[in-house]
């Protein structure tokens, strides 16, 4: 039997095609990474697609699916035809719920092999304190792997606006570079990171609105303007050569592994560095 989604989730997931060819495209990826976790999260889960793949693909691993919000995990629990079952929630087999905010994760350190996130961390302000979160609760060794909104996103709508004097308030997204450097920064060792274009298409704004609707995203993704402006705007948005209109999303691709801590060396009152010398 097919599970009733809450109508919150089953919105979202009638609309997020994007995340779905994201996460399809970010799994490709694994396959050429040597790991065997025992707990894993998928971070900003959604309703679960991501999580769901990542059961199949490490069986035997504890799975946490965490997101802030609860109508989405409600989603995964419905999406879980076993979640039924006691004894399956026994054996962890169903992933454990974790309703929290990915900046203040309530986790030990050391705890989790991988981490998992698709298309959640643009919507940070800065993403730099998730990424030191996230290297917190990674054991040594563990992974990191995340797809994210570049800044040519939403290229066609921005240049619309231009166009007819609007205002520019679609959300900004920060630079492969400067993902990058956070990662750097929060601890991990040799990011790698690329990008590519994926272009949606819709045959009315109506539709494209909609979908951004059904994702919670409308406003936090496109910003404030006048009825007026929009209807502008809609109009100078250029079509392609099949009469449909192009949304064009830059999809930054990244993975990092977190090493293992340098031992500091032991200093003196003074600043010096304490060595010592063990006879044989």
């Amino acid at each position: 039997m097919t599970p009733v989604l809450p109508d919150a989730a089953a919105a979202y997931d009638q609309a997020a095609v994007l995340a779905r060819e994201v996460g399809a495209r970010m799994a490709e990826r694994l396959d050429y990474m040597k790991l065997t976790p025992q707990r894993m999260a998928d971070i900003g889960c959604a309703t679960g697609d991501g999580v769901r793949d990542l059961q199949t693909r490490y069986p035997k691993a504890l799975a946490l699916a965490v997101d802030l919000a609860l109508p989405m995990l409600h989603g995964v629990r419905a999406h879980d035809r076993t979640s039924n079952s006691r004894w399956n929630r026994l054996l962890k087999r169903t992933p454990q719920l974790l309703n929290a905010d990915v900046r203040r994760l309530p986790l030990a350190d050391n705890t989790l092999d991988l981490v998992w996130s698709n298309l959640m961390l643009h919507w940070l302000d800065d993403p730099l304190p998730a990424l030191r979160e996230i290297h917190r609760v990674l054991n040594t060794s563990g992974l990191v792997m995340f797809a994210t909104l570049g800044p040519d996103s939403l290229l066609e709508l921005r240049e619309a606006a231009q166009k007819v004097g609007a205002g520019d308030t679609a959300r900004r997204f920060p630079d492969m570079h400067d993902i990058g450097d956070m990662l750097v920064a929060s601890g991990f060792a040799d990011p790698v990171m690329d990008m590519e274009i994926i272009t949606l298409t819709y045959r009315h704004p109506r539709q494209f609105l909609a979908d951004q609707r059904h994702l919670g995203a409308r406003d936090h993704l496109l910003g404030a303007q006048t009825f007026r402006a929009w209807r502008q705007i809609f109009k100078a948005w250029s079509r392609d050569a099949d009469g449909r209109l192009p949304v064009r999303f830059e999809i930054v691709y990244g993975h990092a592994w977190k090493p293992a801590a340098r031992e500091t060396a032991k200093r003196d009152a003074d600043g010096n560095a304490i060595i010592k010398f063990h006879p044989r």
